[in-house]
């Protein structure tokens, strides 16, 4: 088996160099505040900008350095099968309208990209949805009939470039692939070059009511704007709750260079062994980018993530002989309960705040569309899509009752059992004994402490509850991380936050409670 290389930034981040921006300082003001830079705060500054509106971008770490980062960069309306859900959940009409606006996204990146003549190796490929076992087919038989039924040229198939038969598979012709990094560089010059201001290393603490709306920053800066947009995947300020109606998940990602010759020709994907997706990007000398993810598991359940990339990987390697692994990451998405994103102004926060989350790991076509829908708003116009993705809609909450009740219950589930499983007698070992490299989370001092060793040997130390909703946090062993299994917040082996909803870092503590007579393994 090949080793497996560290993980860190995606092929997109090492391949595509985004523009550095000065965090922000002092007192600004604009027309509209954005916080968030990854494609949905960077697409709805151009939207914005283009329109003549004053724009501040406020990101917390790097431009495209979440979740937009570390996609896997597929444009399409083919959403795994999601086509026969919302004509069940919601009705024929919101089936139509979600293929019609999410195709016009798709139009919409190719427009943009031919307009500021952006190089993103934005490629024409067909979608799939694909099943290996036959016990599949007729579900995937009722997708291809309800896409076909909400407008796109969806047809049933057995045949596909894949390097292994399928049982079945919904194609749709006609969809994309680009390289994300490259495309949002022509959004991020075009927004500058427009009078639009960018601030990196800015994180937003607080979101102060008001007219105009004040932003607070970790530094003390601020900025105050008639309008203000959420755009930071798992929404901040969330006065209407709205993370009891999302779901989080973490898929795995490998990719590695392959011949020309064995390019399966399309985009795929497939619910089955734990998720798998499949698709290609072009390389410099010829070759192409073999990207494979899948291994989805929800973050903070303690999952044994590198045996994760070990199994992805040795699945890779018996459908594509010959493949090589050279980039390794994750990504992280949410989805809404009522399967539908939430687009739109956010619930409790008046009429000039908005927000847009809950994509289900399609946030390139969705991001796209959101940045339509909110400029749209922003600018005094109509939803374009007549309020489909209304956060504030509640004409579904019967039928998505079931998942909103078991998301519930998981949530309720981690935060009762992960305490009473660390403040009692544990079955892992105590910190003494972690490897480098490991983390685990124990009872010290009577509070639960998140302990990790480095691989000097040195311990680190911090508390082990998630400062959003106050979870417990358990370690993922591949990226060296600690994720809340609650609503998906992740920090650092000392407490940084990398991903919200969270935005306080874990406390720090000093290795030395480790020592306290009362210390006992979770």
């Amino acid at each position: 088996m090949n080793r497996l290389p560290d993980t860190g930034r995606s092929y997109w981040m090492q391949a595509a160099d985004l523009p550095s921006f000065p965090p922000l300082s002092g007192a600004v003001e604009a027309d509209v505040a954005i916080v968030g830079g990854g494609i949905v705060g960077l697409s709805t500054a151009w939207e914005l900008a283009r329109a003549g509106r004053s724009v501040v971008v406020l990101e917390a770490d790097r431009l495209a350095g979440g979740v937009t980062g570390h996609t896997t960069g597929k444009v399409t309306a083919l959403h795994t099968a999601v086509y026969d859900t919302i004509r069940e959940k919601h009705g024929d009409d919101a089936a139509r309208r979600y293929a019609t606006s999410q195709s016009a996204a798709l139009r919409h990146v190719i427009e943009v990209s031919g307009e500021l003549g952006t190089d993103c190796e934005l490629e024409s490929r067909p979608a799939f949805t694909y099943c290996r076992d036959p016990e599949g087919v007729d579900a995937l038989c009722a997708e291809a009939e309800a896409a076909r039924a909400a407008g796109l040229s969806a047809s049933f198939v057995t045949a596909s470039g894949l390097p292994f038969p399928v049982a079945g598979a919904v194609r749709v012709e006609d969809q994309a692939q680009f390289h994300p990094l490259k495309y949002l560089r022509g959004l991020v010059e075009d927004v500058a070059a427009r009078g639009g201001r960018i601030h990196e290393g800015t994180r937003v603490t607080q979101l102060d009511d008001g007219d105009p709306r004040v932003l607070s920053t970790e530094s003390g800066a601020t900025v105050s704007a008639g309008h203000v947009v959420v755009a930071t995947h798992h929404p901040l300020f969330d006065n209407a709750l709205l993370a009891t109606r999302l779901t989080q998940h973490r898929d795995l990602v490998i990719a590695g260079p392959l011949p020309a010759g064995q390019d399966p020709g399309g985009m795929y994907i497939s619910e089955e062994e734990g998720k798998r997706s499949v698709r290609t990007s072009p390389l410099p000398d010829g070759r192409r980018l073999l990207i494979v993810t899948g291994e989805a598991f929800t973050p903070g359940t303690g999952e044994d993530t590198e045996a994760g990339y070990a199994r992805l990987l040795a699945w890779t390697e018996q459908h594509f002989p010959g493949f090589s692994i050279a980039h390794r990451w994750a990504a992280q998405d949410n989805s809404s309960t009522d399967t539908l994103p939430l687009i739109g102004r956010l619930p409790t926060n008046g009429d000039h705040v908005y927000v847009a989350t809950g994509f289900a790991g399609w946030g390139m076509t969705g991001g796209v569309l959101a940045a339509t829908v909110i400029a749209s708003l922003v600018r005094g116009d109509e939803d374009p899509w007549d309020g489909l993705y209304d956060p504030g809609r509640v004409g579904s909450a019967l039928r998505s009752a079931p998942t909103y009740l078991k998301a519930q219950w998981e949530v309720g589930k981690h935060f009762v059992q992960d305490r009473l499983e660390t403040l009692g007698d544990g079955t892992n070992g105590p910190a003494a004994s972690l490897r480098p490299g490991d983390g685990t989370v124990v009872r010290a001092a009577g509070r639960p402490c998140a302990v990790h060793r480095d691989d000097e040997g040195e311990l680190h130390a911090v508390s082990a509850v998630c400062t959003h909703m106050g979870c417990l946090v358990a370690f993922n062993n591949a990226e060296r991380t600690w994720e809340c299994p609650c609503h998906g917040s992740r920090f650092g082996i000392d407490g940084e936050v990398l991903q919200g909803p969270a935005l306080r870092p874990l406390e720090r503590r000093d290795p030395g409670e480790l020592d306290e007579p009362d210390h006992r393994p979770a």
